[in-house]
C-alpha cells in the first residue's frame, strides 16, 4: 500500500456570530497544528480566499511560514491557493523563500477560482481563468529553474528574468477542480490534483492514461469532509450549526455552481445528507480510507477540516484526540 500523509485542513474563518478575537484566534489554531504534529499528523493544508466577514484567510503562505516554525516534519501546502488572481513571479519567490524556510516541506496547490468580487477587485476576467492558471504554472516551473524565464503569452509576459533564490527542494503543483475541463487540466500541466471530496479521481487516473502517463505520474490530494467520531451522529448534531454555515457559504459564493442556482441547505441534517460530509466512526473510517488507498494507489495525502467556522479549538481538539489514538494507528 503506498505511503499516506493524514493532515488537517484550515480556511482559519472567524465568522461574526462566533467571533473571537483575531490575535487569540490565530495563537489557538497555531498551538493546535503544533500539538498536532506530535500527534501524528503529518500535513497541513491551507485554503485561500479574499474579501470575506468571517476573515477566511487571504494569506496562506505566510501563514504556511509561521506552521513552518513551529513544526519539524509536518508537510505543508496549500488546498488551495487562486493562482489566477495573483502575479505569478510574486508567488514563486514566495513559494521558494517557503520551501527553503521549511527544509523542502511546502507543496502549492493551486486552483482557478469562482469568485466575481475576488476577480473584480483583482483586475481580472472569470474568462480568462483558464489562461492566467496555465501560463502562472508555467511561470511558476520556469522560476525555480535557475534560468532567466523568458515567458510570453496571452497574459503574461516574462522577460530575461532570473528569479532568485531558487529552492533546493522544489514545491510540487498541484491543481484542483471538480468538473471535467479542470481536471483534465489538471492531469496535463500539474504534477497533481487537489481532490474535494473524493470527486473526479477515477476521471484524473483516466486523463493520465489518456495522455501517455502512468497513474503514480500523478499525485492525488484527497481534501475529505468526513466527520469522525466515537459517535459521529451525534458530533454532527452538536456541531451542526458550524457544518450548516460552512455548506451554505461555499453555495451562496458559487462553489457548486453560479450564486442563486444553487438552493441553501435548510438545516445541518440536509447538508450532510445531500452534500460532502460522511459521518464515520473509528472502525468505519479505516475501512474508509484504506479502501481509498487500495483503490487509488496515487494518493499521498488526506487530510480533514480540523473544525468548522465557528468551532471552538476544544472541540475540533477532541475528534483530533480520537483520530490519533483510534484511527491513525490501525493505517500502518
Amino acid at each position: 500500500m503506498n505511503k499516506v500523509n493524514i493532515g488537517l485542513w484550515y480556511d482559519f474563518r472567524n465568522p461574526p456570530q462566533w467571533q473571537q478575537p483575531y490575535e487569540a484566534f490565530y495563537a489557538e489554531r497555531l498551538a493546535q497544528i503544533s500539538r498536532a504534529e506530535t500527534m501524528g499528523f503529518r500535513s497541513c493544508w491551507l485554503t485561500e480566499h479574499h474579501f470575506c466577514d468571517d476573515g477566511y484567510t487571504p494569506s496562506p503562505l505566510l501563514l504556511a511560514s509561521a506552521i513552518a516554525s513551529r513544526t519539524e516534519q509536518m508537510r505543508l501546502g496549500t488546498n488551495l491557493m487562486l493562482l489566477p488572481l495573483h502575479d505569478p513571479v510574486r508567488v514563486a519567490e514566495d513559494a521558494a523563500t517557503l520551501s527553503l524556510v521549511s527544509g523542502g516541506r511546502f507543496d502549492l496547490g493551486v486552483g482557478i477560482g469562482y469568485r466575481q468580487l475576488e476577480f473584480d477587485y483583482f483586475q481580472r476576467k472569470l474568462s480568462h481563468r483558464p489562461s492566467l492558471v496555465e501560463e502562472g504554472i508555467e511561470i511558476l516551473r520556469r522560476s525555480w529553474s535557475g534560468e532567466a524565464v523568458n515567458f510570453s503569452g496571452k497574459r503574461f509576459e516574462v522577460g530575461d528574468l532570473r528569479v532568485t533564490p531558487v529552492p533546493q527542494t522544489r514545491p510540487k503543483i498541484y491543481l484542483g477542480g471538480m468538473v471535467e475541463p479542470a481536471i483534465q487540466r489538471a492531469a496535463r500541466v500539474a504534477d497533481g490534483f487537489l481532490c474535494t471530496g473524493g470527486i473526479g479521481i477515477d476521471m484524473y487516473n483516466a486523463a493520465l492514461e489518456q495522455q501517455g502517463k502512468s497513474v503514480q505520474d500523478g499525485d492525488v490530494i484527497l481534501g475529505c469532509w468526513a466527520i469522525i467520531a466515537e459517535d459521529p451522529e451525534a458530533e454532527a448534531a452538536k456541531i451542526g450549526e458550524h457544518i450548516l454555515y460552512q455548506a451554505n457559504e461555499y453555495i451562496k459564493w458559487g462553489a457548486f455552481g453560479p450564486p442563486g442556482s444553487v438552493p441553501l441547505y435548510e438545516n445541518a441534517a440536509a447538508a450532510i445528507e445531500n452534500g460532502l460530509y460522511e459521518l464515520w466512526d473509528a472502525d468505519m473510517a479505516v475501512t474508509e480510507i484504506n479502501k481509498l488507498l487500495a483503490n487509488y494507489p496515487n494518493i499521498r495525502d488526506i487530510h480533514f477540516w480540523a473544525q468548522f467556522p465557528g468551532e471552538s479549538v476544544a472541540s475540533g481538539d477532541a475528534r483530533l484526540r480520537y483520530i490519533a489514538d483510534k484511527v491513525l494507528p490501525r493505517l500502518g
